[in-house]
């Protein structure tokens, strides 16, 4: 019966009906014909839906917090919140999940969130590399990289990012390791710089040549990486305090000067957030610096131009605040933050309006993301294989 009233609407129609359901809805209608699943599962249909839902701006909060259970254990929880109108009585849309695979000692506080992209995100510890819908709840436990360092050197990696090429219509991961020598003939003048790529079309990853551009120190603070305009974007410490943004399509380097009052010596941290589709930093007081109220402002920077360095503007200046690290910017104009004591903070970026949220967790293992919800698969060679999370 269920068929017949499938086939008595063009399959346009179909598609214009579909998505307009919730995507709890959706999901479940793969399941009452193999014509509705091969429709749902199309790239077309795909494609839509993300247009359709990053137009809606229907978005959800994922807040991932750890939580001590034993000496040296913690556990790692991925909550999905959203709130009524603009107010901050969060509610769950679905029950919590443990984060997958990631490391479950103090090292929880290296956890990264880095996305969304496309309706995916990438979770990481710096060793394990998982990717996650959070919509449909699938995820995927990417293959190790099979970089080493030589003998005698030791190889860290520093900066990760994760963005979508539109030209080979692909996902990528950019992984930037350092390799130096190990005691006795540790240098910190001698540094190695190895630009690692993982493609998701073809589950692999391979090495860049990166040529002669000098790399800076890139930071694995929280919102230290930002995916804006076909680029990845560190924050890093090179010759002088600089960006650094990768073309994922190009897999070119471009550094990126930073506003003029950023300098070494103005003990701030730098986080990077897209806030009314500008590219955005946010300069805060370095953690655990005795805060002077006269000088310790929180002050934000737009783009306003991209790639201008001239058109940085100051935009807000925020009353001096005792923080970890921003976490991320929602409805453009709150500012969710970490408090040095594990809360979540927001900040109304328009009334200054400060106010601790009834969230929390282990010191600096709060983290923040912003999403809509999106069907992208994991890809077909890929997904046969990734885990239904429950």
């Amino acid at each position: 019966m269920t068929n017949g009233i499938v086939n008595k609407f063009s399959k346009d129609v179909l598609m214009y009906l579909i998505l307009k359901l919730p995507i709890k809805s959706i999901l479940r209608f793969k399941s009452i014909s193999k014509s509705l699943y091969n429709l749902m599962q199309s790239s077309t249909f795909i494609n839509l839906h993300l247009n359709h839902t990053t137009c809606t701006k229907h978005e959800i909060i994922l807040f991932k917090r750890s939580i001590k259970e034993g000496h040296n254990e913690f556990r790692s929880i991925m909550s999905f919140l959203s709130s009524y109108h603009d107010n901050d009585d969060f509610y769950h849309v679905s029950p919590d999940l443990d984060v997958p695979h990631l490391t479950s000692t103090t090292s929880c506080i290296f956890h990264r969130f880095i996305g969304p992209c496309r309706g995916l995100i990438l979770l990481t510890d710096k060793v394990e590399t998982v990717l996650f819908n959070p919509a449909t709840r699938n995820y995927r436990l990417l293959q190790p990289s099979p970089y080493d360092s030589p003998l005698g050197f030791h190889r860290s990696i520093n900066g990760v990012a994760f963005g979508f090429d539109s030209i080979s219509n692909d996902y990528k991961i950019i992984r930037l390791a350092e390799v130096r020598g190990e005691p006795p003939f540790y240098c910190y003048t001698v540094v190695q710089w190895r630009v690692e790529i993982y493609e998701l079309s073809i589950d692999s990853w391979r090495d860049v040549n990166h040529g002669d551009l000098p790399l800076p120190y890139v930071h694995w603070y929280p919102c230290a990486e930002l995916f804006y305009k076909g680029a990845s974007h560190w924050f890093g410490n090179g010759r002088s305090i600089e960006m650094l943004a990768f073309d994922v399509s190009t897999e070119t380097f471009r550094n990126i000067k930073m506003p003029h009052t950023c300098h070494s010596k103005d003990r701030k941290c730098y986080a990077l957030v897209v806030l009314n589709e500008y590219l955005t930093l946010v300069c805060y007081p370095y953690p655990g610096c005795k805060i002077d109220p006269a000088i310790d402002f929180m002050e934000i920077w737009a783009m306003k131009e991209y790639g201008v360095i001239e058109s940085w503007t100051n935009i807000h200046i925020i009353p001096p605040l005792v923080i970890e690290s921003p976490l991320a910017v929602w409805r453009n104009h709150i500012l969710f933050l970490q408090s040095i004591s594990g809360h979540l903070i927001s900040c109304d970026l328009n009334s200054h309006e400060v106010k601790e949220l009834d969230l929390d967790g282990w010191p600096e293992s709060l983290r923040v993301t912003i999403f809509t919800e999106g069907l992208t698969l994991i890809s077909k060679e890929i997904q046969h294989n990734s885990t239904q999370l429950q």
